[in-house]
């Protein structure tokens, strides 16, 4: 199906995505501050430039688009054009997600990738419970874990 914008609107239409402050980013702020809990936001000497530090607890959270990572949910699809820039693309954030990923357990951090899925469309009480499995993880020295939505 050919793109229904000229590609000048479409250019100007993606540029405005953006990469801070996001939506589902702002939710888990401002739940986990409400949580008592106290970070840094988007911190350009750790790898990946996490969405939250918690220096204290050598953690951070990512909060991760599904589109923009290729989660396997029901908010990626790959769009029908250009789909083989799309598919190079998303590899490649896959990639560098990875070695990121790889990096800060090297250097000791804890992490967290909390997904869009898990907090877009969902009842404030869904909602709830992911800031909470947030929290509890933060105060738990687990290594890696993730919370997705459900299918």
């Amino acid at each position: 199906m050919p793109d229904i914008v000229s590609p000048q609107v479409r250019s100007r239409m993606m540029a405005g995505i953006r990469g801070k402050d996001t939506k589902p980013e702002m939710i888990v702020r401002k739940g986990l501050h409400a949580a008592g809990f106290r970070y840094r936001l988007h911190v350009k000497d750790i790898p990946g430039k996490p969405d939250l530090v918690f220096p204290g607890r050598r953690a951070v959270v990512f909060v991760n688009g599904c589109f923009w990572h290729g989660h396997d949910c029901r908010f990626f699809r790959m769009p029908s054009t250009r789909q083989e820039f799309w598919s190079e693309k998303i590899e490649a954030n896959k990639v560098r997600d990875r070695e990121v990923s790889d990096r800060l357990a090297r250097e000791g951090w804890r992490q967290l990738v909390i997904w869009e899925c898990a907090l877009r469309g969902v009842p404030e009480s869904q909602t709830a419970g992911v800031i909470a499995e947030a929290a509890a993880w933060l105060h738990d020295p687990d290594g890696l874990h993730e919370i997705r939505g459900t299918v």
